[in-house]
């Protein structure tokens, strides 16, 4: 019996191999988009699946301003920054935000799903949120995927 035949294949950047993926969140929940966005991003719905590893793949969310949100958060929910000065403690609802710069929301959302490391970070720049229906990524060939067949 050869030993290495049952040993643990672990990925690496070199034999890793990620894919761009189009979702639109038009009437999408927030949330739950959220966590699949962070399940792709992570790139645990593959079979090579290596946790110190960006194995994830590309995500390119459109139409984040139709984003959804349940009951009365986007009143009531709030974002909290501040500014570096006494006193510059901000406050900011979703409402606001959407007005201002509606990626911003879905951003904020699908960080705080992901690791809070470098990998977290790097892992983040494989996400392009637009508030509209275009994008520059069309080069690219993105596949379109429906947010509702995700698991």
């Amino acid at each position: 019996m050869n030993t290495l035949s049952y040993k643990t294949i672990s990925a690496n950047v070199a034999t890793v191999h990620k894919n761009w993926v189009l979702l639109d969140a038009d009437g999408a929940t927030l949330g739950r988009l959220a966590s699949k966005v962070a399940f792709l991003l992570r790139g645990k719905h593959k079979v090579d699946y290596t946790p110190h590893v960006d194995c994830g793949d590309n995500v390119i969310i459109i139409n984040a301003e139709k984003v959804v949100l349940k009951g009365k958060k986007m009143t009531d929910k709030e974002y909290i920054r501040y500014t570096g000065y006494p006193g510059g403690q901000r406050f900011s609802t979703p409402l606001e935000l959407l007005a201002k710069k509606p990626e911003s929301v879905l951003e904020k959302a699908i960080k705080g799903m992901l690791p809070k490391n470098k990998l977290g970070a790097e892992l983040f720049r494989n996400l392009h949120v637009y508030a509209g229906n275009e994008h520059p990524h069309e080069a690219q060939k993105p596949q379109l995927l429906n947010i509702n067949e995700l698991k």
